[in-house]
């Protein structure tokens, strides 16, 4: 057994060819037995595993730095990291994270978690290191997804005008090359991509510049005519080498003598460089390798989902309308599956529109799509939402524009951690004039809230609804739902948590004095009659999945005050910090947003006191 705590680069890079074969088959054996218990990224995990043995072969974390993009994909870097006995705890409470955080370990140079980061975050970890006078390398790992999004290309704009020690690592596990234009590539990428190469070169370059008077036309001329050659017969690296990146590649990525060959070279550069290397996700466990898209993210063992999720129910609602009305467009940010908009690409392919990882364009090329007449609806994650902010501000709302957003994993989202957590859309919405907003209880609330976003509801118009399915049954309504008038107290909520307070108020009510309940669907604008309402109570208890700063409960309370309220208001969420990962059960836990915790507030009991 060569994997354990004491794993590093001293070990590594002293390591035979057979003994990196051994350390990638046990990293591939953990990976695999760990997230089929946790949950994770799985296929993505398993194609970057002699990539990762490579880069902690050539680079030593010590001295020099990774960035991972996403950091899904960064199981085995923390395995030989000194992470192998906290591994089994992966995504889980108190656990370590599925992606990479400074906090749990120096090793981890930057946080991540979304996408298009790696290379500003590395470039600005390379000229501090500059600055400071260390000599150390960064590599930023960047998969060819990621590469959709904008903010690369804004990375690689300026890094490569700079003399960084910057190393790019293209993960390409998607692109096709032809079969002879890529048996070409490959052999032109082999010469280029080996030490004895660009010594070779650097030294012929240097002989010639050294001959007096015709050395630098000489060198130049040859420079030229090798650039003319290559253009015309590979001319892939063309747009790295225009942003100012030496190119190396295609490598195989799963061969490590070639990577460990192309890693050097590249950090020997001492320049902003390019290593393009080819990965096949779920490398080396064949049910992966056949179908890496249904291995992509593995659902933890305990947490399947039974009956309809939300994902599903949007899914399939936005297809029986697109069936019916030509107006209507979908659009996603590289996640037609996760959304469920790939119900709508096979009903209306012509329609539908998958613009890569690029949020904010998805945004705006919505706009576009409005102003013409269309109807779209731009299907993203919550957390992936606040990407687009200034979009939905500047492209959107201003001119009333009518876009809508279907916002999956609203609210806690669970094992995936800080980075993923749907906190902050409900507030985030909220302050943007010219945007309605809903958060559907039930399946059937979310279809018809999906038709009043479209059909009867101007400007933005935002449905949200959470990871899972529905937690309890509820009379749909596109406004608001209010138990009656019995008692002096009132539980009020939106969306998942609607099941909770109904039951912890009907609880509540069987200890003492009667507690009513109150519901919002529409959540912004708060409806006036759900506010004239609760003015008849003397205590609120406002509970809500999300911040409080912003939030719709901090909101509900000012409106009251307003209308005159002089009873008692409470808001129960959360307050100033991150959602850690765990289940979505622990964290409604952990923020008193369970049932035995709203009945404790209800009553008054001890246990009650969360964040508020």
């Amino acid at each position: 057994m060569i994997l354990d705590d004491s794993i590093n680069h001293e070990k590594i890079s002293n390591m035979t060819l057979p003994e990196l074969k051994e350390l990638c088959r046990e990293l591939r054996r953990c990976i695999l037995n760990t997230v089929s218990e946790n949950g994770g990224h799985l296929a993505s995990n398993l194609g970057t595993v002699e990539l990762t043995a490579a880069l902690h072969f050539v680079f030593d974390v010590k001295e020099d730095r990774i960035v991972w993009d996403v950091g899904h994909q960064a199981y085995a870097h923390k395995l030989l990291t000194g992470r192998y006995s906290e591994f089994s705890t992966l995504r889980s409470l108190n656990g370590i994270s599925g992606f990479t955080r400074r906090k749990e370990s120096t090793a981890d140079a930057f946080i991540s978690g979304h996408s298009s980061t790696s290379i500003s975050a590395a470039f600005g970890i390379a000229s501090a290191m500059r600055l400071q006078g260390r000599r150390g390398s960064v590599a930023a790992v960047i998969g060819d997804g990621a590469l959709t999004g904008g903010m690369a290309y804004e990375g690689l704009n300026n890094a490569g005008k700079s003399k960084a020690p910057l190393v790019v690592i293209l993960n390409d596990n998607a692109m096709s090359i032809s079969k002879s234009t890529g048996a070409l590539a490959l052999y032109l990428a082999h010469i280029r991509s080996t030490k004895k190469y660009y010594c070779a070169k650097e030294h012929v370059k240097s002989l010639l510049s050294a001959v007096p008077v015709v050395g630098d036309k000489l060198e130049r001329t040859i420079r030229t005519a090798k650039g003319l050659i290559k253009d015309a017969i590979y001319d892939s690296s063309n747009m790295f080498e225009n942003f100012g990146f030496q190119y190396i590649g295609p490598v195989n990525g799963h061969d490590l003598e070639d990577l460990i060959e192309a890693l050097q070279v590249a950090k020997i550069m001492r320049r902003p460089c390019v290593v393009h290397v080819f990965t096949t996700k779920g490398k080396g466990w064949k049910p992966a390798e056949e179908n890496p898209g249904e291995y992509h993210a593995v659902t933890k063992k305990s947490s399947a989902s039974s009956g309809e999720t939300f994902t599903e129910a949007f899914g399939r609602e936005l297809e029986r309308i697109g069936k019916s009305d030509s107006r209507v467009c979908g659009v996603t940010a590289a996640m037609k599956y996760a959304t469920g908009m790939n119900y709508f690409k096979n009903a209306c392919p012509e329609r539908f529109f998958d613009v890569g990882i690029a949020e904010q364009h998805a945004v705006t090329f919505a706009a576009g799509l409005a102003v013409e007449g269309m109807l779209p609806v731009f299907a993203v994650y919550s957390t992936f939402l606040q990407r687009g902010f200034d979009q939905i501000v500047h492209d959107c709302a201003i001119e009333n524009t009518h876009v809508t957003l279907a916002v999956d994993r609203a609210g806690f989202t669970g094992e995936d951690g800080e980075t993923h957590q749907g906190i902050f859309d409900a507030a985030m919405l909220a302050s943007i004039p010219n945007t309605t907003v809903f958060s559907p209880a039930s399946a059937e609330e979310l279809r018809l809230c999906l038709s009043e976003a479209l059909y009867n509801t101007d400007g933005i118009a935002a449905v949200r609804y959470p990871k899972g399915g529905e937690s309890g049954s509820v009379e749909p309504s596109v406004s608001w739902d209010w138990s009656g008038k019995r008692g002096g107290t009132l539980a009020l909520s939106y969306g998942r948590l609607s099941a909770n307070i109904t039951a912890a108020a009907r609880e509540a009510s069987q200890r003492g004095e009667p507690v009513d309940w109150l519901r919002l669907v529409r959540i912004s604008p708060i409806p006036e009659e759900a506010l004239r309402t609760s003015l008849s109570y003397k205590r609120v208890v406002f509970f809500e999945e999300g911040i409080l700063q912003g939030g719709i409960g901090e909101r509900f309370g000012a409106a009251l005050l307003e209308m005159g309220y002089s009873g008692g208001f409470e808001v129960v969420g959360v307050d100033g910090q991150f959602v850690p990962a765990g289940t979505v059960a622990q964290q409604l836990e952990l923020f008193g947003l369970d049932r035995a915790s709203m009945v404790a507030r209800l009553t008054n009991l001890p246990g009650g006191n969360h964040a508020t």
